[in-house]
């Protein structure tokens, strides 16, 4: 036996005398940071909204409320009419397509899903103070989000159903893997 194949058998065996055995190691212990999650905490978080508008709480807001909310609460970083500032992303008002030199990325042009609006405003929104926004405040935002971006009228009432009906210009500019996964089952 090589010396080299004798230290290695002698350092196996002193692991397995003295219980170092990663195959009886306990799958639940870590590092010792933080808790168990509880089912409340998750439920807190597990707040998605798919494509279809699966997700979508109860709620409704209409342009005008949500104007107002946006002056009070995004105008500082998003901008007049969501025109952007030099900390915030521009959300409205592309003047420029995706295919061209200088491709604006607004919510009218890049967007695939108006679901997505609502998402990221209510779980990232105002910067602030992130998903603090109530339900209707969120379907208030994204409708004059929306209205900014010239996709709905300023009469529309958005809620979970004419939510997802809303068509975005860049829908198809993006694959569908919801939809291809919905097709395959």
């Amino acid at each position: 036996m090589t010396k080299m194949k004798m230290k290695r058998q002698i350092l196996i065996s002193v692991l397995i005398a003295v219980g170092i055995n990663p195959l009886f190691a306990e799958s639940t212990r870590g590092p010792g940071l933080g808790h168990t999650i509880s089912p409340e905490e998750i439920a807190m978080w597990d707040i998605s909204v798919f494509p279809d508008g699966e997700g979508l709480p109860e709620g409704v807001g209409n342009v005008k409320d949500g104007e107002v909310i946006y002056k009070n609460k995004c105008i500082a970083c998003h901008g007049e009419n969501g025109l952007g500032t030099a900390t915030g992303d521009q959300l409205a008002g592309a003047k420029m397509e995706l295919t061209s030199e200088y491709p604006e990325q607004t919510i009218g042009s890049y967007w695939p899903y108006a679901t997505t609006v609502f998402d990221v405003v209510r779980r990232s929104m105002p910067m602030t103070a992130p998903g603090t926004l109530t339900n209707n405040e969120v379907y208030a935002v994204t409708a004059y989000l929306l209205y900014l971006n010239n996709l709905i009228a300023k009469d529309v009432v958005m809620d979970a159903s004419t939510l997802p009906k809303v068509k975005m210009p860049n829908e198809d500019g993006f694959i569908n893997i919801f939809n291809s996964e919905e097709k395959s089952k």
